[in-house]
């Protein structure tokens, strides 16, 4: 007779198949709790860069390249344009100031000036006879004043007589009145030649003042010409080196053109260019060094030229002190310009982590030295060796720099 067999509830599949499920639910439970959910990578220690946070003087600034110039440099520009007619020194030596470099001829101006000089001696002749006829008008005046003060005197006399003898009717009234006349029209044609010499004086002195201005001009352009035929010497206004002459004999020179330059050699200077980013940033005064034969130099900034030019703007730098010795003009000097005082600030070396994260964060070494985490930071100022660290790190903590965008490093 057939029996009931009773089924087991647990088997040995049912045990496994229930285990492993538990076991992979727990998995996935601990998974997302409580296992560590960053993402890993392995890197060797010879593939990284490891540097130190500081906590000491931080100063900003820049390197720019600076070239060492005359700290004067003279144009020799011709003033008045004629042929060259003479070279007295070529480009490359030193001349000393008023030493004449070229000579210059001009026909025209010479013209001018012998026409300028003949009325000139014209003017001044006219100005001699007119003042020599005013001596003249004068003296006739005097002789003419001399007769009639003397024919007046004799007419007075001569009227006086009269009158007394008409009183006492010794003679006709007519012979009274005649030498009464006489006398009246002799006083009346002294007060009309003293009026008729005043005017005469009068325009004479007009014309002699008119003669004088007119020969004042002259003279003026006389010496305006003069001073343009010494202009025709080119020479040196400073001693120095002669760097160029740009002439030769018989060559037409233009006024205005330059024929070259004399350098002051009593002194440099230097002339860096400078990223307009910094033009706001840039001011006379402003302190640079640099290193120079085993010693470090100071510059200071005294001129800012301002004008931008293919993004760049200029400055000039005059030397602190005395002049390094082996300076020699054209030579480039590598200037840290400085754009801050010293601070005392956490810093970094500067790395490539910056191109990768665009310093908003990096990795840092924990205290075994076997992991590095992410960690936001917040950069300030820099300077080609260091950033400073504003927010984000301490000092005495290793930091790594790796174009990487993992969040946890294992370090082999």
């Amino acid at each position: 007779m057939d029996r009931v067999i009773k089924k087991k509830t647990f088997t040995l599949k049912k045990v496994a198949i229930y285990g492993l499920s538990g076991a992979f639910v727990l998995f996935v439970i601990y998974s997302f709790v409580f296992a560590d959910r960053s993402s890993k990578l392995n890197v060797s220690v010879d593939k990284i860069n490891v540097a130190e946070v500081q906590n000491g003087e931080f100063r900003e600034f820049i390197p720019v390249d600076g070239q060492v110039m005359p700290i004067k440099t003279i144009r020799l520009d011709a003033i008045e344009g004629g042929i060259i007619e003479k070279k007295y020194y070529e480009g490359g030596i030193q001349v000393d100031k008023g030493d004449t470099i070229l000579k210059l001829t001009n026909n025209n101006l010479l013209q001018s000036f012998i026409r300028e000089e003949t009325q000139a001696f014209i003017l001044m002749n006219q100005l001699q006879n007119t003042r020599l006829q005013m001596q003249q008008s004068l003296f006739q005046l005097q002789r003419t004043l001399i007769t009639l003060d003397y024919q007046i005197a004799q007419a007075k006399d001569l009227y006086e007589r009269s009158e007394q003898l008409f009183k006492e009717k010794v003679i006709s009234e007519q012979e009274f009145l005649r030498a009464k006349l006489d006398y009246e029209r002799l006083i009346k044609t002294r007060v009309v030649e003293v009026k008729s010499q005043k005017v005469d004086s009068l325009n004479a002195e007009n014309t002699i003042n008119n003669s004088q201005a007119l020969l004042q001009r002259t003279n003026n352009n006389l010496n305006m010409i003069r001073q343009n035929l010494e202009n025709l010497y080119i020479r040196a206004p400073i001693s120095g080196r002669l760097s160029t002459v740009n002439g030769e004999v018989g060559e037409s020179i233009s006024p205005g053109q330059n024929i070259g330059q004399i350098d002051d050699t009593n002194g440099f200077k230097v002339r860096a260019q400078i990223d307009e980013h910094y033009l706001a940033r840039i001011y006379e005064g402003l302190k640079g060094t640099f290193d120079f034969a085993g010693g470090t130099y100071e510059l200071t900034i005294m001129k800012n030229y301002g004008e931008v030019r293919n993004g760049l703007f200029e400055v000039d730098m005059y030397f602190e002190g005395d002049v390094p010795d082996g300076i020699r003009r054209g030579q480039t000097l590598q200037i840290r310009l400085q754009l801050s005082e010293n601070i005392q600030a956490i810093q970094i070396p500067r790395g490539s982590f910056y191109q990768t994260t665009g310093g908003n964060w990096i990795f840092v070494v924990d205290a075994s030295g076997d992991f590095a985490t992410r960690r936001n930071i917040r950069l300030g100022r820099q300077n080609p060796r260091f950033y400073e660290v504003l927010e984000g790190l301490q000092p005495e903590r290793k930091l790594l720099s790796l174009p990487t965008r993992v969040i946890r490093i294992r370090i082999d």
